[in-house]
Formats: structure tokens, sequence, C-alpha cells
């Protein structure tokens, strides 16, 4: 006998990037920080009372709140810390979707955003993007009427990389009956030069909400920390009734803010994943690959004719290089592979050039 919810019974659960034990495997697939976390974060660590943990952690991260809220020019009761991006978006999910009603989202988009809707037992309004990755014309309003009461934008786009500039935002967000949730996973890779930053709007839209995390761009994805900005008539329900209690430990929160008060060494290892990222798509340009313009930490390469995808990551696989292959009918075609360091990129750029030879040899 089955006790699950029906709509729970009925759904399919988030598939995460394979996580390899191998030291020797190049990892290039759940889009890493290829560096390390500063060693501020180290220093932190080997310096925390381990005798605190007989206690529960500061309950709503204030210490780190304030960082945050200084940072961005915001009040501290406009941020919420919490367990990873991920605990964001079922928070955001929680506090503004009723059961049976609409969550919004694009085609492609994040794959958990849907499994979250399902377990919520929401409805998915989807649109599709455009064939060069933007938003389609007319995307508030086919949210607005599919009633959609949260829309969640991942930019930079995953997959793609792609970026949404922040008056295209803006105006979404302007023409939304619901909440608008950015997810900025991957905005500390954008090139400095668009000087992108969307924690300007927040003054002037009550209905917005950016999600943040130091997973990828300060290097603690194993640390799970992420919060959210927004207005306090967002920020406020998530912080004092639909969160967990102590959802984020005391270690992960002393991490987080040496992590956090480094910005300096963040920085050099965005600029570092830039620079790279730009070798890596001129790389695989050459060898007849298409990528889009991408902002983020990854690159999504449309594989050259006559080449299968699959094929291509599985030979990857058996040489020890691991990426990412998503079986669905707009990503079929494609690679997304997660910027490495110098070494590893060459590694990645070689052995496609191998594959790519042969399997048109044999064609």
């Amino acid at each position: 006998m089955s006790y699950e919810r029906d709509n729970v019974r009925r759904m399919t659960g988030y598939v995460y990037g394979e996580q390899p034990q191998d030291p020797g495997i190049v990892k290039l697939n759940t889009n890493e920080s290829p560096y390390p976390p500063s060693p501020a974060v180290a220093d932190a660590i080997r310096s925390f009372d381990a005798g605190t943990l007989r206690r529960y952690p500061p309950a709503t991260a204030d210490s780190f709140r304030r960082q945050v809220a200084t940072r961005f020019g915001l009040s501290v009761d406009q941020v919420v810390v919490t367990n990873g991006g991920d605990e964001a978006l079922r928070l955001a999910m929680t506090t503004f979707v009723d059961p049976g009603a609409t969550f919004g989202t694009t085609e492609p988009g994040y794959s958990l955003c849907p499994v979250l809707a399902n377990v919520q037992g929401c409805e998915v309004a989807s649109a599709e993007l455009t064939a060069d990755w933007s938003l389609p014309d007319g995307f508030a309003a086919k949210m607005n009427a599919a009633g959609a009461k949260l829309t969640c934008l991942v930019n930079p786009h995953a997959p793609s990389g792609v970026l949404v500039d922040a008056d295209t935002v803006a105006a979404v967000a302007r023409e939304l009956d619901g909440v608008l949730l950015v997810d900025e996973a991957y905005v500390d890779f954008v090139d400095p030069e668009l000087r992108h930053d969307l924690t300007s709007l927040l003054a002037d839209h009550d209905n917005l909400l950016l999600l943040r995390t130091l997973s990828k761009g300060h290097s603690l994805a194993g640390m799970r920390v992420g919060f959210l900005l927004g207005s306090t008539g967002l920020v406020g329900p998530i912080l004092t009734k639909t969160r967990d209690s102590y959802n984020v430990d005391a270690l992960a929160q002393v991490a987080a803010e040496a992590a956090f008060a480094d910005r300096a060494y963040a920085e050099r290892g965005w600029r570092a994943v830039q620079e790279e990222r730009r070798r890596l798509t001129a790389g695989l340009v050459e060898l007849g690959f298409a990528v889009p313009e991408s902002q983020s930490n990854f690159v999504l390469a449309g594989v050259p004719p006559g080449v299968s995808a699959r094929s291509l990551f599985m030979g990857l696989r058996e040489r020890g290089i691991v990426v990412r292959h998503f079986d669905t009918p707009r990503l079929s075609n494609s690679l997304r592979i997660t910027v490495g360091t110098a070494s590893e990129n060459d590694l990645l750029l070689t052995a496609l050039g191998e594959i790519t030879s042969s399997s048109r040899c044999n064609s």
C-alpha cells in the first residue's frame, strides 16, 4: 500500500548531476567553481569552537544577513538566508503558490522548479524561449493569462548562459500580476563591463525577489548557503513563517561570512572563469560547435553536424571527463560544459577534437 500523496506518487523527482568520487575525474558537469574557497574560510573553520555545536545556530543568521544587506545597500529585513539556493526556491513556492495554483517558468529552465511545483501540487505554465534563448514576446502576459502566482527566471539562464538585461527584467516585473523570482545563481560570472545589476530594481518593484547563492561564485557548494533579496512584504513571511527554524547550520554561517567578506579573492576567481570561458568558447567554435554567448560559469555547446551529443558525452566519460547531457528535445543535441581550470579545459578540448574527428571519419 502506498502512503504518498497522489501528486507525489505521480511525479518524477529531480535528477541531479553525477557526483563521481574518483579524484582523477575531470568534473565539468555541475557548474561548481574550479577554484577553492578563500583561505579565510579555512581559517574560520579551523578556529570554529566545536563545543558550540551543542547549541542551535543563530536562527536567522543575522550576522551574515547584515553583511549581505550592507553589500547591496538594503535593510536587513530585506534579506533572508537559506540552505542553498534550492531551499530559497522551495520557500518561494511554499509561500506564494497555493496548491492547485500556477507556477510560471521558461522552457528550458532549471529542472528543479517543476519538481518543486509538483510537490506543492501546482500547475506549471511554461513559455518556450526563442531560438537565441531570449524571452518570447508577451512573456508576462502569458504568465498572467495562466494565473501564475510565482514566475521564475534563471538569469544568466541555465543551461544556455544567456543574460537577460535589467531593463527587460524590470519590464517583466512591472507587467506581472504575481511574484517574479530571478534566480541569480550565476550572476557573479557576468562580465563586469556590462555593469549588470538587478538589486537597484528592488526599490521600485515590490513583487521582485532575487536569489543568490555562495555555491558557485564563492566556491561553497558543499556548505549550502544562499539568500533571497526583496521587499519586506516578500521577505517577511518567508523569514517568520515558512522558513524552517535553524535552517542554516552554525559552521555554514561562519564559512559564509568569511567567504563573503573576502570579495577581492572571489573577484579574482570570477575573472579567471571569465577568461577561461572566452578561451573555451573559442576552442569549441573552432571545433565546429555552436556556442551562445554565456555570462555564466558554463557554456552550452551545440554539437557539429553529423555528430551525436550522446556519443560525445559517452566518449568523454570513457576518457575520465564528465559533462552534462540533457535528453530533452531542445537540448538533446548539446552538451553543457562547466568552465574548468586551464588544464581541465585543455584536456576537454583535446578529447573533443579526437572524438569528433573519429566520428566524422566513421560516418
